[in-house]
């Protein structure tokens, strides 16, 4: 049982009535005086130079207040590298890039004009296989990459395709593989995914004749929206706020900037009026960033005795035609790149490459539900071709808390997650030993697998947040971040913090649903698993202030020293002597002593945390300390699978993850839940299917996603907690992790049960079947001869 009062408990979220009853507040559910409305006119080609842009048919239709196009706004956008335009002004670089925009009284007049905006191309060779895009002879599609405003620990290669590339190197590459008594090498890929979340994106922005603009955003960092607004469009800090209401599913696709500057300009260009962008599902499919792709190239030399001693590998990301997060994704994954195992000698190179495709940005794992995926096959093929059982191979070779090191050479501290305890509970969940079950029907086949896996944020060495904890005449507080609300549930843990240690009840603390830069307190981004972790640290600093304020006021009252202090119950009394106290009430206030002398003043507690013990990374060997806590874990899976059409069904699902300490049970349950289902989405599935550039499935109907009945019938959730020493009362982050080692788990399983090895995403009943077909024929065959009866 948990020795804390708030903390520790499953209490429901403090949002959940606003949500239940509809009354939530989102982006789209907000008009404004005036307010006009724009659509978006798409490119038909994935690589076109724009000849001409003739408007005035468009300009023509009754209520129409202006039409635009890419060469009225010469902006560029890009938060780590500045190469995407706001509206496309010189060349098209997919199919669907805006190219023009129609402001009108109402949305469906800006829908009739958009169609009348005649825009003359010229096509150009396209390139839509990353790999292939890293030839020589490719078509290059940036040609002023060189020129682009870039941030210092990212290297593009001018003349090239190569957004960027990161380089990880640690020991002795070569000594490593001579020392190898077994060497094994594979290829793995995924393809790129929608974020699929319930909101699609709606921006509202109000230019005013006065120079200040407004922003309202379903955006998961208003901070870092306002700030790189500020910089591409050359408006000064101080005039720009953002609002960040309510947002419906984020999942990475809702970080960085993406098309607030275009309502911004379009509401200077259309009389200062308030414009609204609201995407349909089919236009977000094909405007909106995705998760990128990736081909990963695994080498891993072994010892018989299941060490590994060297491992060189080789990721090639797909960022599509920009490099938004896709550069980010790249290099945590070059940072990552082994996972959390323990390897003396190292090589990686991480390339995320432009292609002539939707562009891609962050999505839920940053990278590392990718990397995971090639690494985990690898590991269980290698297990096999060891004739060790997966389990103790990993267990032989996985990071240890106090001893080992990572891939960059940071020494897990003697606090950190612990890993083989992750393992073996999910083993034990998952009764490794023993065989699965047969399937009533012979023509089914069952097996299980597992992943280990893990994850920091991938942040700036000066990420900092902050917080204020402020008290109401009543004692009541209003706990103030910036934490954005997208269904993770971290405002409800910051709640309960506050509650914890200024015992308050937590129905007398409100957290306001509406962050914004004006009206709340500063953080990065709510992204990278971080908002809990920091945010938190921030959170405790405030209690701790606003407790000081408190005691400070009380021990004047009743001439004991602060020392002698406590809070408890709504009140701050003696500890020795509880029946000597005042309540908050008469104290938060200020205390007015009987003869109306009045000391203190309103508690307002004030706390700030930033990032420390992280190094900026060796530009050369990526070596450093890039994470401020590593959450680690293992997930696992039983499959059922029809051999004679490649269907898959998840029978069970479990998952342990070292979280330091669950802050609410019950959200961090619900994230497992939650992320399992959509790794096994995402697994089973998704995928992006193009055909000359052309995406082939931008809707709901052809783009597949999990549906409840193919939910596993058994999820567990098991949580570990070692204290992390530094963590808000020990807690790690947990939000991302909870998809990270799925995939892989289940790629595992699936080839353990078919006795194959699959190497790619999504494992459709198609690509099922086929990976049957191609290397265990004589079970399908067999499978054919149960279903004839013979």
């Amino acid at each position: 049982m948990t020795k804390f009062k708030y903390v520790g408990r499953p209490v429901p979220r403090v949002d959940a009535m606003e949500k239940v009853t509809g009354s939530a507040v989102f982006t789209d559910d907000i008009e404004l005086p005036g307010m006009l409305h724009t659509k978006l006119l798409r490119s038909p080609h994935p690589h076109a130079r724009i000849v001409e842009t003739r408007t005035d048919r468009a300009e023509a239709v009754e209520g129409v207040v202006s039409v635009v196009t890419g060469r009225d706004f010469p902006f560029k956008l890009g938060i780590y590298v500045g190469d995407r335009d706001v509206l496309a002004t010189e060349k098209a670089l997919w199919v669907g890039q805006p190219v023009a925009a129609v402001v009108a009284e109402t949305e469906a007049i800006a829908e009739k004009a958009v169609q009348l905006i005649e825009v003359e191309y010229e096509n150009l060779e396209a390139v839509f296989d990353a790999r292939k895009a890293m030839e020589e002879d490719a078509p290059i599609i940036h040609e002023r990459l060189g020129e682009y405003r870039t941030l210092p620990i990212f290297s593009p290669r001018p003349g090239t395709n190569i957004a960027s590339v990161f380089t990880l190197k640690k020991g002795d590459i070569e000594k490593g593989f001579a020392e190898a008594d077994l060497i094994v090498e594979n290829e793995f890929s995924l393809p790129q995914v929608s974020h699929a979340y319930m909101e699609t994106m709606c921006f509202i922005a109000r230019h005013g004749a006065d120079g200040n603009v407004e922003i309202w955003s379903s955006s998961q960092p208003p901070f870092i929206v306002r700030y790189l607004t500020s910089m591409s469009l050359d408006i000064p800090l101080s005039k720009i706020v953002v609002h960040a209401p309510y947002v419906g599913g984020g999942f990475g696709g809702k970080a960085g900037l993406n098309f607030e500057p275009l309502t911004v300009l379009l509401s200077k260009a259309s009389g200062n009026r308030p414009v609204k962008l609201r995407l349909t599902r089919e236009e977000h499919f094909t405007v909106a960033a995705i998760r990128p792709g990736l081909h990963a190239t695994v080498k891993t030399g072994v010892k018989k005795d299941g060490r590994i001693v060297a491992e060189k590998i080789v990721y090639v990301f797909d960022a599509g035609a920009n490099a938004d997060y896709a550069v980010n994704v790249g290099r945590a994954a070059g940072y990552d790149a082994i996972g959390p195992y323990d390897i003396p000698n190292v090589e990686a190179e991480s390339f995320t490459v432009y292609t002539n495709k939707l562009y891609a940005t962050a999505f839920r794992g940053f990278g590392h539900m990718e990397l995971h995926w090639a690494i985990e096959r690898q590991r269980d093929i290698i297990a096999k071709k060891l004739g060790m059982d997966p389990i103790e191979f990993r267990a032989k070779n996985v990071l240890k808390p106090g001893i080992s090191e990572t891939g960059t050479g940071a020494r897990l501290r003697e606090d950190a997650a612990n890993l083989e305890e992750c393992l073996r509970r999910v083993g034990d969940a998952l009764e490794w030993g023993k065989k699965p079950a047969k399937p009533k029907e012979p023509w089914k086949v069952r097996g299980k697998g597992l992943a280990v896996l893990m994850k920091g944020p991938a942040i700036p060495p000066n990420t900092a947040s902050s917080a204020v904890v402020r008290f109401n005449e009543d004692a009541s507080i209003e706990l103030m971040v910036g934490t954005s609300e997208m269904g993770q549930g971290t405002l409800t843990s910051l709640t309960q913090m506050v509650a914890e240690r200024l015992r308050v009840p937590m129905e007398k603390i409100r957290v306001a649903s509406l962050r914004g830069t004006a009206s709340t307190m500063y953080t990065w981004q709510t992204v990278g698993s971080r908002g809990l972790f920091m945010d938190g640290r921030a959170v405790l600093e405030a209690n701790k202030d606003a407790e000081s304020q408190i005691k400070q006021i009380a021990s004047q009252v009743l001439h004991v020293s602060e020392e002698d202090l406590e809070l408890a119950e709504e009140k701050v009394r003696v500890r020795e002597e509880p029946w000597r106290s005042l309540t908050l009430a008469e104290v938060v206030m200020g205390y007015m002593y009987p003869g109306g002398n009045s000391i203190g003043g309103p508690v307002v507690g004030r706390g700030s945390y930033i990032a420390t013990g992280l190094s900026v990374l060796d530009p050369d060997t990526g070596q450093g300390n890039p994470a401020v806590f590593e959450t680690f874990g293992c997930q696992g899976a039983e499959v059922e699978v029809n051999v004679l059409t490649g269907q898959v069904e998840i029978l069970k699902a479990f998952s342990a993850f070292d979280i330091g300490r669950a802050i609410n049970p019950l959200l961090v349950e619900g994230q497992v839940y939650g992320g399992t289902v959509m790794a096994s989405s995402i697994a089973l599935f998704e995928q992006l299917i193009y055909q000359e550039g052309v995406l082939l499935n931008p809707h709901f109907l052809d783009y597949k996603i999990a549906r409840m009945s193919d939910a596993p019938e058994d999820m567990v959730s098991i949580s570990v907690e070692n204290p992390q020493e530094d963590g808000p009362y020990g807690a790690r982050g947990i939000g991302e992790l909870t998809m990270i080692g799925m995939a892989a788990a289940l790629g595992n399983a699936v080839s353990n049960a078919l006795n194959i090895e699959i190497k790619d995403l999504p494992m459709t009943p198609e690509n099922v079947w086929k990976a049957v077909t191609r290397q265990n024929p004589k079970l399908l065959e067999r499978a054919k001869r149960y279903l004839k009866g013979e």
